[in-house]
């Protein structure tokens, strides 16, 4: 082991000592660094790819043929795409290795028709013969028939009915805007638009997919046989009284309502970064641009379709679409890794990269800005960062608290500013019930996911874990320059005990699943002071112990969202939920443990000459159950920070 520091950065050359051999730990974060600082955009921020599964990238296809807007190219590369992701069975699934899901299904299917896909080639047959194995495509969700019935493939019975009047409900209204979270918000308001006037994809080859339905559309009954809950069954009735009442609806209502839509999203357009920062929400923007009758030439609705184009990703052969980008996120996260680095062993190289990447991190907070936050705390101040290159009316905390960590880690009296309107914001974040919601303070109408259009379930943004611990994380920080936070602070802890699940660990809202869930508390718990022994740390000690594989690994797949009683028994062991456990079990003072040493020896053997690791995995869920990411960089950064981790914490120690 290492025990002494130098300011070279080479490691083979950092000594004179014609005895010294730098340790394989050494070597390895040595290379991993150098790899990763290789990486940094010359603006300062690191940036890595979002992968989606293959519902993102079949919309796009979707969408050129919506408005036929065909690039011959692309959709070629999209398509390629879309035929190597297909499972064994001819299904689509979530995340790799899971279970085929019928409503990706649909649109990868619908998709590589509309590129020219013969009907009897292989794949389709594959794809539609397990399809109609699972009931057809009646069983497809909320927004995938939301797609069909623009397609004119089924009747618009078959959708929930959303007239753009709901804009005009006044806030006592059980269903209202500001009740549901950011992303949709973004995605109705311009969905009201489409579904209220009917809007017709241009659908230029005039291509359907009547083949995959069981019982021909208009005949079949059963498009909401879901719905099983009392209140939605009650809403379904509502639904139907709605559209029997649709006629009377008077024209100048209609008009007012459909014009505080159109200036809701037009407001939040975002630029090049496009509408909530998020595909879903970017595309239903430019179709409902279209359906008002804004010209193809207007610059607002050019820049609103650049943004969508913004998030491909091409390459020779094929090409993707990502659902948003997360340049905050990951740089922030990078700036905490490399600092964990340089703690032992700083170098003039590396520590002007993560002064760069803080001052580009420094240039991106959010003060004055309008922001949907605002509806719950309308005299806080501003002073967020939110998870894109822009999008000034979405900061969210959990970026927040990560960024303002490394701001006022770096000890640099420029950032005392941005780190104090953090402070205050984050504080002033704070819901009910001391937990920490994303985007919004207070966002728990939970009984709205129960109504048909929502049978995603993600319809709110709730205090979690994960996002609490990190509040508080960065908040134990300020604690000798505002001693007001130790409220907050001890009230956050106690939702966090609360939140702890009987086997130890906590649900990982953000990243999959339990695993990330509980570093996430066991760092924010170490942070805020709260004793090695108390038993909840005990508790989460213990299940993590558990749940190590024989080679020193941990894993946990998105299975863990559908059973959690699986979590982790069959999972394969992956680099980056093998640094999370090591640096929650390092969080919780276990460095000696054979658990620790175990892992660490895990991620020396699994480090691939370029200095990374490579699970190939999808690691964090956009909306548990139905909607999983693959962030590119968490298993490059997570592992190097779990292993200058142990060689800090080893140091210290001797």
């Amino acid at each position: 082991m290492f025990r002494e520091t130098t300011s070279l950065s080479d490691p083979d050359t950092a000594h004179t000592s014609s005895n010294y051999v730098p340790s394989r730990l050494e070597r390895a974060i040595y290379r991993a660094k150098e790899k990763l600082l290789s990486l940094q955009n010359e603006q300062g921020y690191w940036v890595f790819e979002l992968e989606a599964d293959c519902t993102i990238p079949a919309e796009y296809i979707l969408m050129m043929h919506f408005m036929d807007e065909i690039d011959l190219s692309l959709q070629t590369k999209i398509a390629n795409f879309l035929r190597s992701q297909q499972g064994a069975d001819g299904s689509y699934a979530l995340y790799k290795g899971g279970a085929g899901d019928i409503s990706c299904t649909i649109k990868a299917y619908y998709a590589m028709k509309l590129a020219g896909d013969p009907l009897q080639a292989t794949h389709l047959a594959k794809a539609r013969a397990w399809i109609l194995g699972q009931g057809g495509a009646v069983k497809a969700n909320v927004f995938t028939r939301i797609t069909l019935v623009m397609f004119g493939q089924i009747p618009w019975r078959a959708v929930p009915f959303m007239p753009v009047e709901i804009m005009l409900l006044p806030k006592w209204f059980p269903f209202h805007l500001d009740k549901v979270s950011y992303w949709s918000r973004t995605v109705m308001v311009p969905l009201f638009i489409l579904c209220t006037y009917k809007v017709k994809a241009r659908n230029p080859h005039q291509i359907g997919i009547a083949e995959l339905f069981v019982t021909p559309p208009g005949r079949e009954k059963n498009y909401f046989s879901h719905v099983k809950t009392p209140l939605g069954k009650s809403i379904l009735v509502l639904d139907q009284a709605g559209r029997f009442m649709e006629p009377l609806v008077p024209g100048f209502v209609r008009r007012k309502a459909t014009a505080k839509a159109r200036d809701w999203f037009m407001a939040r357009l975002n630029g090049y970064d496009g509408l909530g920062g998020i595909f879903t929400a970017m595309v239903n923007a430019y179709e409902a641009m279209d359906c008002l009758g804004i010209p193809a030439d207007n610059e607002q609705r050019i820049i609103a379709r650049a943004a969508i184009d913004r998030l491909l990703v091409v390459n020779d052969g094929m090409a993707y679409c990502q659902p948003c980008v997360s340049p905050i996120w990951d740089t922030g996260l990078t700036a905490l890794v490399l600092q964990e680095i340089e703690r032992l062993d700083p170098d003039p190289y590396t520590q002007n990269a993560i002064h760069s990447a803080l001052r580009w991190l420094a240039g991106k907070q959010l003060q004055d800005e309008p922001g949907d936050w605002r509806i719950r705390r309308p005299h806080l101040p501003g002073g967020g960062w939110a998870f894109q290159f822009g999008n000034s009316y979405y900061p969210d905390v959990d970026d927040t608290a990560v960024v303002a960590l490394a701001l006022i880690q770096a000890q640099d009296p420029a950032f005392a500013g941005p780190i104090e309107r953090a402070g205050v914001w984050i504080a002033g974040m704070q819901s009910r019930n001391s937990g920490y919601g994303a985007f919004d303070a207070d966002n728990t109408h939970a009984y709205l996911n129960y109504i048909p259009f929502a049978d995603h379930g993600a319809l709110t943004d709730p205090p979690t874990a994960d996002v609490s611990a990190r509040c508080i994380m960065f908040l134990s920080k300020l604690l000798k320059q505002h001693p007001e936070y130790r409220t907050v602070i001890a009230d956050c802890i106690t939702f966090l005990r609360k939140e702890q699940e009987p086997d130890g660990s906590w649900f990982g809202r953000w990243g999959t699943n339990y695993i990330y869930g509980t570093w996430s508390v066991l760092a924010g718990f170490e942070s805020a002071g709260v004793p090695l022994d108390d038993p909840s740390i005990g508790r989460a000690v213990v299940w993590l112990k558990s749940k190590q594989h024989p080679d020193g690994s941990w894993g946990e797949d998105n299975d863990s969202y559908h059973a959690p009683q699986t979590c982790n028994n069959s999972a394969k062991g992956t680099a980056f939920h093998t640094a999370l456990a090591l640096l929650a079990l390092l969080s919780a003072g276990e460095i000696s443990s054979a658990e620790v040493e175990a892992g660490v020896q895990y991620l020396l053997k699994k480090q691939q000459g370029n200095g990374f690791w490579d699970d190939g995995i999808f690691n964090a869920p956009g909306f548990p159950k139905v909607f999983y990411l693959k962030y590119h960089g968490y298993d490059k950064f997570f592992p190097l920070w779990a292993l200058g981790r142990y060689r800090n914490e080893s140091f210290r120690d001797v």
